[in-house]
């Protein structure tokens, strides 16, 4: 018998949006970097690299651009963090928003994003029809959370803890989605059911299987 849960909480870049690693391969070839060297970057002292303090608002756009040119020339390529910030904002996955419209109608829905202050609003892009079209899937949440506006950011705890706070809910009668396997972890070890999305076709099955809602 599927659980019936009370909410479904929402990544949103990589989940709503193709995933920016989509664009980070495409650089990366372009520019004959060896294969996933931008998410290497980010991924060498996670916590407090350029990509940490960006996410948090400690540093701009111009400041991650020094940062991130020194961190990856580090690791043996300088990257511009300007060009990075370009690879950032996906295209919208229309499925995916319909999907979030039938999981508000059995329930409540959240969305946790680490996000930049770049670009118009939360989509972190610069083209105004495409962060209009953003926007309008923003405020279809019953509460959001940008890491670039609270100041901590996921994979810390207590920005899940917030958003069943804000949302009323128990973290065991939550879904959580996102692109990354650490964000999913605190999520996980809170009691929520978590889905790990790879893709759109397998984003639907697996919220489908674990809701029984009718989102394929």
């Amino acid at each position: 018998m599927t659980k019936i849960f009370k909410a479904v909480i929402w990544d949103f870049g990589g989940v709503f949006t193709s995933s920016p690693f989509d664009a980070f391969a495409r650089y990366e070839a372009e520019q004959g970097l060896p294969q996933n060297f931008i998410r290497t970057v980010n991924a060498t002292n996670p916590l407090d690299n350029a990509w940490a303090k960006l996410e948090q608002s400690k540093v701009d756009a111009a400041e991650f651009d020094g940062l991130f040119r020194a961190e990856s020339k580090a690791l043996g390529h300088e990257v511009p963090g300007a060009d990075v910030l370009k690879l950032l904002s996906g295209s919208l996955r229309p499925r995916v928003v319909e999907a979030l419209k039938v999981c508000k109608s059995h329930g409540k829905v959240g969305c946790i994003t680490n996000n930049a202050p770049i670009g118009k609003g939360a989509s972190m892009t610069n083209d105004e029809k495409k962060a209009a079209d953003l926007a309008h899937v923003f405020d279809q949440f019953d509460h959001l959370i940008e890491s670039s506006k609270l100041g901590i950011r996921k994979p810390d705890p207590r920005i899940y803890a917030l958003m069943c706070e804000a949302l009323e809910v128990d973290p065991s009668d939550c879904v959580y989605l996102d692109d990354l396997g650490i964000n999913l972890k605190p999520a996980r070890a809170m009691g929520m059911t978590t889905i790990k999305v790879l893709g759109e076709d397998q984003l639907l099955e697996d919220l489908k299987s674990a809701t029984g809602y009718a989102v394929v």
